[in-house]
């Protein structure tokens, strides 16, 4: 339901769905399926039980089903919603904020992804926090003797998984897993600096390397000396510079030829170096007058026969674009060239003799003040590679601080909510260290982070935090009414923990078909989904308890030491 009105609702804001946010509806379906077993969870423990779980039953000794008080169904959606109300709007706050922060990064597309996912939390607050607990208000079971025995039977039974998870709570068993977590987090420290801004791989990156595009320009690169990455730097002057200033042009010509011998660079293009063909041209094709004329008459007439409509300059030559062909568009290619550019720019504008230019020229131009950042200006960049360029550098300026943000955010409500600073740190550290694997995942698979893959990044903490608060929350309240931490775990287990093993696999399992999908880009977000999912249902049932024992109770068995309380 919260997909489908998520659809409409975006329908008449006037926005749709493109290749590069299909992966949003699903996220919402995810975090839909992650609330919603929770609640039926807990409102079956309020009707069928009375409150208390299976396991509290058996351990009473109780022996019929008869001695359990049931309740109405209206009685168990209002001690759901009592109970579940508060981690519910803490997670799913958390992953609205999480959403709303990818809207600092200046690109449409991501502003869209990020207005998409934001709509379907918030259809998400009223459905699965309200409507579903209203919606079970009416809901009768067919044979709820029969259910109630199935449950109390399985709660009779032992159970080595859920014995073997709680057995992280003991210190010594804690110690390891807190060792090992620390551990992952600096393996996947050390690999994540190879995360790549951008692509990192040649080719299209929306479609596999063996698809008849990437193939077709994988070959013209190789055979062509133009290829299909372009960036284009447009060398901004004066008007009539082309024709009345040698020395401007001359500049163009040697930025020009620097670009050319930028590693990654097939070719430069650009209107000196056409110049220099057609004055040959006007001299019976003599080799040593491909040379830029300094008369400028004589640098008029070869120009004359270059029109606009050749891309090489505008109507009164004020703009002349260097065009540069790449041999493929891989974030480090992308950088080299761009930061090469810079330096360029920087380096004309200051007299450097790295630009090759003799020292008689570099007077001229001082003395003249032709070669002024005023008079003549590098502008990045248009083409396909500028734009991929312009992209990777807001979103890797975007990154730190969007995570710091979605952190931030759950830091501060899981303060507000549970007012315990261990506490907090117990449900976020699990989060940072699936997080920082993440990373290190993109760059074992050569995964580049991009515009399809970082609201992934980010929004995976959204939904990994739901995992971490709903367990957190059942484990404090058994702690406080006074069972152990082994204890309290094990009943967590039984409830919660149960419902977030089942969402964590049932997600992972769904996304996971994305692997086979002709779309490269798809097939990548199947592999870090699943692998988001099933990492933070671990470390919500390993790591988090185990936090929980050695910064909470490290020296105590209970937060509060008061006698067992039995509902009756």
């Amino acid at each position: 339901m919260a997909v489908i009105w998520q659809m409409g609702i975006l329908s008449l804001l006037g926005y749709s769905l493109d290749p590069m946010n299909i992966l949003t509806p699903f996220l919402i379906f995810a975090i839909g399926v992650s609330h919603g077993v929770q609640k039926i969870s807990a409102w079956i423990v309020e009707k069928e039980f009375g409150g208390r779980t299976p396991d509290d039953w058996v351990k009473s000794g109780v022996h019929s089903i008869e001695e359990i008080p049931r309740r109405s169904p209206m009685h168990g959606s209002r001690e759901t919603i009592k109970k579940l109300l508060a981690p519910g709007v803490i997670a799913l706050v958390s992953d609205t904020i999480g959403f709303l922060t990818v809207l600092f990064i200046s690109i449409r597309i991501i502003q869209e992804l990020a207005i998409t996912a934001s709509i379907g939390v918030a259809v998400i607050i009223l459905t699965n926090l309200l409507l579903l607990p209203v919606l079970l208000s009416w809901v009768q079971l067919k044979n709820p003797q029969k259910y109630r025995e199935k449950l109390l039977r399985k709660a009779a039974e032992s159970s080595p998984l859920w014995d073997f998870l709680a057995g992280f709570t003991e210190p010594k068993r804690a110690a390891w897993a807190i060792a090992i977590a620390i551990l992952l987090f600096g393996v996947g420290m050390w690999k994540a600096q190879d995360m790549k801004i951008g692509d990192s791989e040649v080719g299209v990156p929306e479609l596999r390397p063996q698809a008849r595009y990437n193939l077709d320009a994988l070959l013209i690169s190789q055979r062509f000396s133009l290829g299909v990455d372009v960036l284009t730097v447009v060398a901004e002057t004066i008007p009539d510079a082309c024709t009345e200033n040698y020395n401007v042009v001359e500049a163009i010509d040697r930025f020009a030829w620097e670009l050319s011998n930028v590693d990654g660079v097939q070719k430069v293009i650009t209107l000196p170096k056409v110049v220099k063909v057609v004055n040959a041209g006007w001299n019976e094709g003599n080799i040593k007058w491909r040379i830029l004329p300094r008369d400028h008459y004589v640098l008029r007439q070869a120009l004359s026969s270059i029109d606009t409509d050749t891309g090489l300059l505008n109507s009164d030559c004020s703009a002349m674009p260097i065009m540069v062909f790449t041999t493929d568009h891989k974030a480090e290619t992308i950088a080299r060239i761009v930061q090469r550019v810079k330096e360029l720019r920087e380096a004309l504008h200051i007299g450097d003799l790295k630009l090759g230019l003799e020292h008689k020229v570099l007077e001229e131009m001082a003395t003249e003040g032709d070669v002024t950042p005023e008079k003549l200006n590098f502008r990045l960049a248009t083409g396909n590679v500028g734009v991929m360029a312009a992209t990777n550098e807001d979103i890797s300026a975007a990154e730190k601080p969007m995570l710091a943000l979605v952190f931030g955010s759950i830091i501060i409500l899981c303060l507000v909510t549970y007012r315990t600073v261990l506490g907090t740190l117990c449900i976020v550290l699990p989060l940072v260290v699936v997080s920082t694997l993440a990373e290190a995942l993109m760059a074992v698979y050569g995964i580049g982070l991009k515009v399809n893959t970082l609201p992934v990044v980010a929004l995976g903490v959204g939904i990994g935090v739901d995992y971490g608060i709903y367990i957190y929350n059942k484990l404090d309240i058994y702690l406080k009414e006074g069972f152990t931490l082994r204890e309290a775990y094990y009943r967590t287990l039984r409830l919660t923990g149960r419902a977030v093993i089942f969402t964590g696999f049932t997600l992972a399992a769904g996304v996971g078909t994305w692997m086979f999908s002709a779309l490269q880009f798809q097939a990548d977000m199947g592999i870090l989904l699943s692998f988001i999912f099933l990492a933070n249902m671990v470390a919500a049932i390993v790591i988090l308890p185990a936090l929980v024992r050695w910064l909470m109770m490290r020296n105590r068995e209970t937060v509060v030491e008061r006698p067992k309380t039995v509902e009756t």
